[in-house]
């Protein structure tokens, strides 16, 4: 099939799962270790598809710039579409597909294991022993089993959380605009205000989109409301969270612990070695530097599974697209 892709902001891994699956396909693909921007959205001449990923930007001025350049459909291979301006694309004539799921377990998974890291001091505790220090001072942590957990937001990945915690006898408190009473009942959740769930959580997990709504859902004053000592996982999109408001609930200890896959300001250093240079962003540098506190790389979604089903819906979309059918992952304003 003669249809040409552009991926930006490719890593080896990318490169090799979309080869791979597809043989199945037979587009020409092209890939681009740069993220897309203006200055280098020149390469988008003569491609019919744009495949971008969580840091690219696909502002108005890039899709003109796109559209002018021939582009027809902006395939996404992520969940999240907050760095495409959909009325734009709307306006030029282009398309926007994404990825919804492609491994909720894999997040999920991944949530759960910043909290028992955090928990029982993994990290700090690995640290010590290969020093050779095998004291347990300052590694005392807390029985999950009879304790709340707030889950913010209860799409997929959010559901297969609250059955793993379910399974450590944590009570589950939760908070969507569009409640599942169904699944709640079945689950034993308890579907509440933020407000109550902010009060009553011991951990609280971030799992809802960002939006207009959403950003900087955790500020000052939503943590002001947060039992003492709390622990905060995010999960889901970096903006979700003021860090500023984070770090100063961290050094007053009114937060007691925090497990970050993403960051607001993650586009400069996630998924890039940086490890010869120092940190020039401060407010990354300075939630680095808390022992209570895990950083991750945006790795919650990287498994094999995951992988192949990225590359498996993505190519189905864009196939999909060519064949003028029906497009079951569009992203519509």
């Amino acid at each position: 099939m003669a249809f040409n892709i552009a991926f930006f902001g490719t890593q080896p891994y990318d490169e090799s799962s979309f080869k791979h699956k597809n043989a199945e396909f037979g587009f020409e693909l092209k890939f681009f270790k740069g993220h897309l921007n203006m200055n280098n959205v020149i390469l988008t001449q003569g491609v019919d598809v744009v495949c971008i990923f969580v840091n690219d930007i696909a502002d108005a001025q890039v899709i003109r710039a796109m559209a002018a350049n021939g582009v027809k459909l902006i395939a996404l291979r992520c969940a999240g579409y907050n760095n495409v301006d959909l009325n734009a694309a709307q306006e030029n004539g282009i398309k926007v597909v994404r990825v919804p799921a492609y491994s909720p377990y894999a997040v999920a998974e991944h949530t759960v294991a910043l909290m028992l890291a955090l928990n029982r001091r993994i990290p700090r505790a690995t640290w010590r022993t290969r020093d050779g220090n095998f004291s347990l001072n300052g590694l005392l942590g807390f029985d999950m089993h009879g304790k709340t957990a707030g889950i913010i937001g209860t799409g997929k990945i959010a559901k297969i959380l609250i059955q793993i915690l379910k399974g450590f006898g944590m009570n589950i408190l939760a908070y969507d605009l569009y409640p599942d009473n169904n699944f709640a009942r079945e689950h034993q959740v308890v579907y509440t205000s933020l407000d109550e769930l902010y009060h009553s959580s011991d951990i609280i997990s971030l799992h809802c989109p960002l939006t207009e709504q959403t950003k900087y859902l955790i500020n000052d004053y939503s943590i002001s409301k947060m039992k003492d000592g709390v622990m905060i996982i995010n999960t889901g999109r970096g903006q979700l969270i003021h860090t500023n408001a984070l770090i100063e609930g961290l050094k007053n200890k009114k937060i007691g612990s925090a497990g970050l896959d993403v960051y607001e300001e993650e586009g400069d250093y996630f998924y890039e070695d940086k490890s010869d240079r120092i940190i020039d962003d401060d407010v990354l540098a300075r939630l680095l530097s808390f022992n209570n506190v895990i950083v991750t790389s945006h790795q919650a979604f990287f498994t094999h599974e995951a992988l192949e089903n990225i590359a498996s819906t993505t190519l189905q979309n864009i196939k999909d697209f060519a064949e003028n059918k029906s497009l079951a992952n569009e992203v519509k304003v």
